[in-house]
């Protein structure tokens, strides 16, 4: 079984800033949803009745855009997933994002905000697999 992605981590973090990207960064998201939002780690932010993994994450954006936006930030693109053209076969992304920050600096002050954080449990519970792909703009070919 493929290990889930669900939290940077301390190495993968440090080499982010290390790369010392200049300017805007786009954070390219891939999203595989739980069938069933698993609410146990964050009792507290837990619907009364069940709620699917994908309803779970819904919750999580609308927490989110507001302080997304007072940093600066911006939801470029959402979009529904499946199946790669290119690529595996077997491997599937229920959603795609693409989030815009105006720097590495504000992106980081944004995860770190703590309004923010006090929503993070919908992203958790919404989760089976993610992957989180820093994108930083190349001027166009002459």
């Amino acid at each position: 079984m493929t290990p889930a992605f669900l939290e940077p981590t301390q190495d993968a973090g440090r080499a982010f800033w290390q790369r010392g990207i200049a300017g805007p960064v786009v954070m390219l998201n891939l999203l595989r949803f739980r069938i069933v939002a698993d609410y146990s780690a964050h009792p507290e932010l837990a619907p009364p009745a069940p709620i699917s993994g994908a309803a779970a994450f819904d919750r999580y954006i609308a927490h989110t855009l507001p302080y997304l936006e007072e940093s600066g930030g911006g939801l470029l693109f959402l979009g529904e997933g499946g199946r790669f053209l290119i690529g595996p076969a077997e491997e599937r992304w229920d959603r795609a994002l693409l989030v815009r920050q105006s720097s590495v600096q504000s992106f980081m002050a944004f995860a770190n905000h703590a309004g923010y954080l006090t929503g993070l449990g919908h992203r958790t519970a919404a989760l089976e697999d993610s992957r989180l792909l820093p994108l930083a703009e190349l001027p166009l070919p002459a």
